[in-house]
């Protein structure tokens, strides 16, 4: 579509190279919730919920939004009609669009541009130079508005993922199989039992339920621990371990698949793979997954002497911190790349994409995440990281309990590529290839 601006700029091309049928949209069509991107509320764009990454365009004028779990990307290229927009959710296929186009020459993949979640991003396609895109908040849910009652938070949020899962479970076929990726640990254990009563809440079987561990050589404590969840839980029928050597963790594959370099990324995508490959071979043609993405960035639940950067201070001051990074107006932002899970998110959606597997997550839906926003953080830690550190599980455990009338098993907190493996194993496969990766990354346009 070519459109004339007022000033005399041309209007040239915006080219969308992500296809609708990939939409998964739980509430209403694809063209109306590109109605609500285009309109003058931002917070329309709220009310679609499901898993989406959508251009809008009204002549000039181009709108992008998704939602936390999908990536969206774009680049800006020249042609002597105008300026060219490529919309994909992958780096590597907005660079073989250009080279079909011959403009190969024009690309770098830091050129490219992440639309961060939570926000529409706007873009003026008038001519050169290009102005910056400008950003439009979409979701700003209030920070600290619960009562420091670890009962009523722990009910509001399991109650919060219950309600996600189940708009989700209506749209699913009630023929198809369903997978939980699961290490036995608070996340996936949580979404475990929820999955399980949604289903029987819908009137169908838990027996189309898997819960799929990953053991990487020798095994590591989430084969363990998730044994001993199932078993306590009763639902040891459910168990399907999934067992690899180390030598099919690749770090450098899963850089190339992720298209990002952060260590903990690659580590956490290259683990994945392994279980999505091997589920796969097991059973070629099943396509739904759930998984605890997002829980841990919800409930604050990482290190934070692991980040210099990091006070409790700033992680429980900061609306979303986890979730978006600093945000889109600080310095430290990465436009090719955002922050927080907003970055992150690839590590679980390009390995299934990979594999041909849809996930739900439903941890990082504004529904959940509002819930979580009202924790009052400040008022239950009191400066403690120790007490920040020790939430998650009482929330988690007591919210099981009022809502699902269960015990919830806790285990000791271990990321997904440790807990798969040895610390023995996790140095052999990952411990000489951290520095590697950006390189390996980016070597693979700057020798095409």
């Amino acid at each position: 579509m070519t459109t004339v601006h007022p000033s005399g700029y041309a209007v040239h091309r915006v080219v969308n190279l992500i296809p609708d049928s990939d939409q998964s949209i739980l509430n209403m069509t694809v063209d109306d919730a590109r109605n609500r991107m285009l309109s003058d509320d931002p917070a329309s764009v709220l009310g679609i919920h499901g898993a989406f990454a959508l251009v809008a365009q009204d002549g000039e004028r181009v709108c992008l939004a998704r939602s936390l779990n999908r990536p969206l990307r774009y680049f800006l290229a020249k042609e002597a009609a105008g300026p060219l927009l490529v919309v994909s959710d992958r780096i590597d296929t907005i660079h073989r669009f250009l080279v079909s186009e011959g403009y190969a020459h024009q690309f770098h993949p830091t050129y490219t541009r992440m639309a961060p979640a939570h926000h529409v991003t706007e873009i003026q396609l008038i001519g050169c130079p290009d102005p910056n895109p400008t950003y439009r908040r979409f979701f700003t849910p209030p920070m600290g508005t619960l009562p420091p009652d670890l009962d009523t938070i722990g009910q509001r949020y399991v109650e919060a993922v219950l309600t996600e899962l189940r708009e989700w479970l209506s749209r699913i076929p009630d023929t198809e199989a369903l997978g939980v990726t699961f290490s036995g640990g608070l996340d996936s254990g949580t979404i475990l039992l929820c999955v399980h009563d949604a289903l029987r809440q819908l009137g169908q079987s838990p027996a189309r339920l898997k819960a799929f561990t990953l053991s990487v050589g020798n095994g590591g404590d989430d084969a363990r621990n998730a044994r001993a969840f199932l078993r306590q839980t009763g639902l040891e029928f459910m168990a399907e371990e999934i067992a690899v050597s180390a030598d099919a963790v690749d770090p450098l594959a899963a850089s190339r698949i992720i298209e990002d370099y952060k260590p903990l990324d690659v580590e956490c995508a290259a683990t994945g793979l392994s279980l999505l490959q091997g589920i796969r071979e097991r059973y070629p043609d099943w396509r739904w997954l759930v998984d605890g993405d997002g829980g841990d960035e919800n409930l604050k639940d990482y290190p934070i002497e692991d980040n210099t950067e990091l006070t409790i201070r700033s992680v429980v001051s900061n609306r979303m911190l986890y979730q978006e990074g600093w945000g889109v107006d600080a310095i430290k932002h990465s436009q090719t790349y955002s922050g927080g899970l907003s970055r992150g998110c690839v590590r679980g959606y390009a390995p299934a994409r990979h594999y041909g597997f849809e996930v739900v997550s439903p941890c990082t839906s504004s529904r959940v995440i509002s819930v979580a926003e009202a924790i009052p953080f400040d008022l239950l830690t009191e400066g403690s990281t120790a007490r920040l550190y020790e939430l998650k599980g009482e929330v988690l455990a007591r919210g099981i309990r009022l809502t699902l009338g269960r015990e919830l098993p806790v285990f000791p907190k271990r990321r997904f590529q440790e807990g798969s493996m040895t610390d023995r194993t996790f140095q052999q496969v990952f411990g000489s290839h951290s520095d590697l990766y950006r390189h390996h990354f980016l070597d693979q346009y700057t020798t095409a």
